[in-house]
């Protein structure tokens, strides 16, 4: 490895540890972005080779005359990524367009399309729940008669939760199929009663997991955007044996190779006539990049590790470079709404959590919708410390 271009390195801010981290492998390092130069961290500048500065991201003419001049001038490029959903087709563009190894867009279908992960799913044995794509009224009134309400609709194309619907009656159905979403394909499926648990981890270039972890939401992130809750999910201190094994079936039907991947997964909370057995893993989604917001520093803390470097190991050398660290732990993700009225104030978290806290920080809005206003990061030796960590934060006044 020895050209290596990243998309977006200054955003989100902890991403440029990435390109840190690959720096000190010994990779030069090409930066992509629309922030001037000058705004960059001192840490940033000193691990690009050489940053290009586009007016707008979203401008393909843009980008692909970016890497073109940093092909020209430096050579063949050996990896392109942002390891950001946002971007997931725009970086399979510029790698098809240049012949940069890594995805290709003939390889985006059944990535970002919910509907098209679903044979994969079953290949892996994995059941998923019965959807259809929506199209008129009368064809959802039809499955609705299939699968009972309430049912949940989502852009088939899509990421996070902020237009995701639970509808649990027809006046509902009727109401979302009045709105004009604009040409968005949304796809429907029958409610799962289930939390989300997910599979992290990071796969070489044989497909094989060099480091494996997992996060469960016990408090639904569709519920806390739509209905303003209180944000909660935590990485857990060891990966349960059935998730692992759903994650790395999953990982093999899709053919992931050399990425960070976060797929999720529910396990069912009651039994379900068609999905199976109360406690069984039912497949979720698959997303190619880690998973977003704090979550890389929250793995960091909970596993005694640095995926940063972790996954800039896998790109140089396609292993890790260190020893697995023994010391584990639970690290929990609690967003506070600066609308709701909690117990206690945000002194006396800090005083009461002082040594148990590893960072907290107040959420621009882009973030603040699924996370909160308010973050707290901490992380606990025992699962019984952090859920009363949990209901002390959350306490209502």
């Amino acid at each position: 490895m020895r050209n290596f271009i990243f998309i977006s390195p200054h955003f989100p801010t902890n991403y440029e540890n990435f390109c840190v981290q690959l720096h000190e492998n010994g990779v030069n390092v090409f930066g992509i972005g629309d922030t001037p130069y000058e705004n960059l961290t001192d840490s940033l500048k000193a691990a690009l080779t050489e940053y290009y500065k586009v007016d707008s991201m979203e401008d393909y003419d843009q980008m692909y005359r970016a890497v073109a001049f940093l092909c020209y001038k430096h050579g063949p490029m050996d990896g392109l990524e942002s390891n950001n959903e946002y971007w997931l087709e725009q970086d399979a563009r510029l790698r098809t367009d240049f012949n940069i190894p890594g995805m290709k867009t003939v390889d985006m279908e059944h990535v970002k399309y919910k509907s098209k992960m679903k044979p994969y799913y079953a290949k892996a044995g994995i059941t998923t729940a019965r959807y259809h794509l929506v199209t008129d009224l009368s064809e959802s009134l039809e499955f609705v008669v299939k699968v009972g309400y309430p049912v949940i609709v989502k852009p088939d194309n899509g990421v996070g939760a902020t237009t995701t619907y639970k509808l649990k009656n027809e006046d509902e159905l009727r109401a979302f199929h009045e709105e004009d979403f604009h040409g968005v394909q949304f796809i429907m499926e029958e409610f799962v009663p289930g939390e989300i648990y997910s599979y992290d981890a990071i796969m070489n270039s044989r497909g094989e997991p060099i480091f494996e972890t997992g996060n469960h939401t016990p408090i639904s992130i569709m519920d806390s955007v739509n209905n303003h809750d209180d944000s909660v999910f935590y990485i857990e201190k060891h990966i349960a044996d059935d998730v692992r094994t759903a994650g790395r079936a999953a990982v093999k039907s899709f053919g992931v190779k050399s990425r960070f991947v976060h797929f999720e997964f529910f396990r069912l909370t009651e039994d379900h006539a068609y999905l199976g057995k109360k406690g069984k893993i039912i497949g979720l989604e698959v997303n190619y990049r880690p998973s977003g917001g704090f979550t890389p520093d929250m793995i960091n803390y909970a596993c005694s590790t640095d995926v940063y470097k972790d996954w800039a190991d896998m790109i140089a050398f396609d292993r890790l470079t260190k020893e697995d660290y023994p010391d584990k732990y639970y690290c929990v993700s609690a967003g506070c709404r600066k609308e709701k009225h909690y117990l206690h104030s945000y002194e006396e978290v800090m005083a009461a959590y002082k040594d148990d806290i590893m960072m907290t920080t107040e959420l621009p809005e882009v973030l603040a919708s699924a996370m909160g206003d308010r973050l707290y990061l901490a992380r606990f030796s025992t699962k019984e410390a952090m859920d009363d960590f949990i209901s002390y934060v959350f306490a209502a006044a």
